[in-house]
């Protein structure tokens, strides 16, 4: 939901056969696991860490191609990701996501402004529209099932360093080697491994071990917080197809609080770039403006992750390439990654097996960047620029939120966020609903910087330099 308000061998030594540049890639095969150093059966070995939906994508798309090895590490496989858990309605089918996976189906919202003027949404969806709401530990299984069911290699384990040759974007016979801890079934000790692979996929998030062992660069990072709430059936009977978002000072001097229905519970958070220090703060303050509809309510789980702000710096180096939040692939002003870590980690998979040519040779880092990285911003640029924009206009002070809210009382507004976000393209272009919108815009910052009240005032000079 999280974009509804705005629009990775198993294996010991190999053996080598003749190295050799084929089409500008690196040709050079390594035996497989299962087979002898003589044979015939040679694949190049590909690493996905990371076992998200991004790294599962990716892996799933390796594994389909019988000519290539594919090894998915995750270091939990049971792993409950702190998440919102929207996706939008496009990405149940173009994933084959069963239903099952969906806990609850939004079809109303409800945007409550500083001053607490609520704003109901959701006339302009159709019967069979909606917003899918997911527990992360349920939709990630599945898509890392699937990968397995096509051939992927999981492992259990926890990537601690990765080699990278120096001479690895230039050498055809420079391998990586990535040293882990397994985790076996029955021990909760890991056990160190290692292995050498050709290509890696770092799916493994905003703390990525793949981006700091190829250097991707540092990025600043939003604090998400979320707790989990059980809350009596009566109370849920109100979130059966409703979620809340709430804009202010006090649950986020530049985000939103939400309660987002789940199977039995809400997810009650926030999440704050320019003053992390103070979540738990807005964390209750978004508890205090849920109010009754939540109280009596248990907390069973608490959560909290960082979220990326912008793209890194280096997408790929050499024969790596990062993938969903790794990459930073989360929207500004929504905060959404669910469906761009997918997507990215589909689209990086799709344009190097293609560039492999059933197994036959290796990418280069400019092949990749051709194809996945042109292709993807190519795509999604637009959207994350819009995103960029409305998060600066709208949610700087209480003035611009109030303005916010009245502004979705459109119902053009509603047609062309709702769009946006459920089929995943930047919407609009009717010149004269565009021009009026305009003018509705500057109307309502004017009267929301009248009525709103100042925002309060904070410091953290040093917090606030830290970087992923």
């Amino acid at each position: 939901m999280k974009l509804v308000i705005s629009s990775i061998l198993v294996g010991s030594a190999a053996s080598f056969t003749p190295s050799s540049f084929i089409n500008g890639g690196v040709s050079h095969k390594v035996a497989s696991a299962t087979s002898s150093s003589t044979s015939l059966d040679m694949k190049y070995k590909v690493a996905v860490v990371g076992g998200g939906p991004s790294g599962a994508c990716a892996a799933e798309i390796f594994a389909k191609e019988k000519n290539v090895d594919t090894v998915l590490f995750e270091r939990k496989m049971d792993n409950a990701k702190p998440c919102g858990g929207a996706i939008p309605l496009c990405m149940i089918g173009e994933f084959d996501i069963p239903e099952t996976t969906v806990d609850r189906k939004v079809r109303r919202m409800k945007l409550i402004s500083p001053s607490n003027v609520e704003v109901d949404i959701g006339d302009t969806l159709q019967p069979n529209e909606y917003i899918g709401m997911c527990r992360r530990e349920v939709m990630d299984k599945f898509l890392r099932d699937r990968a397995i069911s096509y051939g992927a290699e999981p492992i259990q384990g926890l990537v601690t360093k990765i080699d990278v040759p120096e001479d690895h974007k230039s050498n055809p016979e420079s391998r990586y080697t990535i040293y882990y801890q397994e985790y076996l079934e029955g021990n909760s000790a890991g056990v160190p491994k290692e292995m050498d692979v050709d290509l890696i996929i770092g799916a493994d998030g905003a703390n990525s071990r793949v981006a700091k062992a190829m250097d991707a660069g540092e990025y600043n990072f939003a604090i998400a917080f979320q707790e989990r709430i059980k809350i009596s059936e009566e109370k849920m009977a109100f979130y059966e197809e409703m979620a809340e978002m709430y804009v202010g000072d006090d649950v986020s001097p530049d985000f939103y609080g939400w309660v987002f229905p789940k199977y039995d519970h809400v997810g009650v958070g926030t999440g704050t770039v320019v003053n992390r220090p103070a979540i738990k703060q807005y964390q209750k303050a978004i508890r205090d403006r849920a109010g009754d509809k939540i109280a009596g309510g248990k907390i069973i789980k608490v959560e909290a992750h960082p979220i990326p702000e912008h793209y890194r710096p280096r997408r790929v180096q050499g024969r790596m390439a990062l993938v969903g939040d790794a990459a930073g692939y989360v929207t500004k002003c929504s905060g959404e990654g669910i469906y761009f870590a997918a997507k990215s980690g589909r689209m990086a998979a799709e344009a190097i097996v293609k560039l492999m040519d059933g197994g036959k040779r290796l990418p280069t880092q400019a092949e990749i960047e051709r194809t996945y990285i042109a292709d993807y911003d190519r795509a999604y640029g637009p959207t994350y620029t819009v995103l960029d924009i409305l998060q600066k206009v709208f949610y700087s002070n209480n003035g611009a939120r109030e303005a916010f809210v009245e502004l979705c009382n459109s119902k053009y507004v509603q047609q062309v966020t709702f769009d946006s976000y459920l089929y995943k393209k930047v919407q609009g272009n009717n010149p004269l609903d565009d021009i009026k919108l305009l003018g509705e815009t500057i109307g309502c910052l004017i009267k929301g910087y009248a009525i709103a009240k100042p925002d309060a005032e904070f410091s953290n000079p040093v917090e606030s330099q830290k970087r992923l």
